[in-house]
């Protein structure tokens, strides 16, 4: 590679948690237990930032803020936050299977010879889990940063520049940033990486494989339609279907900015 030099992955419905369901569940355990209703689509939307702002980008929504009673404290946004560890931390381990093509996807780039590393939304204990769990199942990157690292998460780039120091590798449009959502996508664009959208495994799309071996030839080219349209609008230079296609992906990539550096 002449050009690029290093990776950042995103973790849950990019390379483990195969459509980023632990955190979906938990969420949504939090509120019920709560009295409020919240929707799948409102409960995904904010997915990819550090967990506390989550619960707070939910609770300004009109529609779940019209339900809480009284006034909302930020005391009351820890309480919930609190609640919402409680319950991923019972299930969390059980959600770290690398997602289809992962290993092999990051096991090719490495033979590449780009750094591995990842920026996540969940906090650093929750990270100790998922990560000796994705290890024991072959996926082990190079660095990892949390929003609990830096001063702010997503969609700020502190986590991206701290991973690209640690991985040492500048300046930013060395590095690929590959995430499955919205806030994937503005993190990788205010850090200065090229920035690439998944499909396929992504909160985005927001199902099971099981659930996405159902759907109809049609069903699969809307829905593929609806993300791309998404990731893009929220800045992806490229959205793939899965992360089997990043190293081809990055391939290209590196070839046509090579011969922009020839020409130049």
């Amino acid at each position: 590679m002449k050009i690029i030099k290093g990776v950042l992955l995103d973790w849950a419905g990019t390379t483990v948690d195969y459509g980023c369901m632990a955190p979906v569940s938990s969420f949504m355990k939090v509120f019920k237990e709560k009295g409020i209703s919240v929707t799948m689509e409102q409960t995904r939307k904010p997915m990819g930032m550090a967990k506390i702002d989550h619960i707070r980008t939910m609770l300004a929504m009109p529609e779940i803020r019209k339900q809480w009673e009284g006034n909302l404290s930020e005391a009351d946004v820890h309480e919930l936050n609190t609640l919402f560890e409680k319950y991923l931390f019972e299930e969390l381990r059980e959600y770290t299977d690398p997602v289809p093509g992962a290993t092999k996807a990051v096991n090719e780039l490495r033979e590449m010879g780009l750094k591995i590393g990842t920026t996540t939304g969940y906090t650093r204990e929750m990270m100790h889990i998922v990560c000796a769990g994705a290890a024991e199942k072959g996926y082990e990157p190079d660095v990892t940063v949390t929003a609990d690292d830096v001063d702010a998460g997503r969609p700020y780039p502190w986590m991206a520049y701290y991973a690209a120091m640690k991985m040492g590798v500048f300046p930013m449009n060395r590095l690929v940033k590959v995430g499955d959502t919205t806030v994937d996508m503005k993190e990788g664009r205010n850090a200065g990486a090229w920035t690439v959208g998944l499909i396929y495994g992504s909160s985005e799309l927001g199902l099971s494989e099981a659930e996405v071996m159902k759907l109809s030839e049609k069903e699969r080219s809307i829905r593929e339609a609806t993300v791309r349209e998404k990731l893009i609008e929220a800045g992806a230079h490229q959205v793939l279907l899965s992360i089997k296609d990043v190293p081809s992906y990055i391939r290209e990539l590196d070839e046509k900015l090579s011969k922009v550096v020839e020409l130049s």
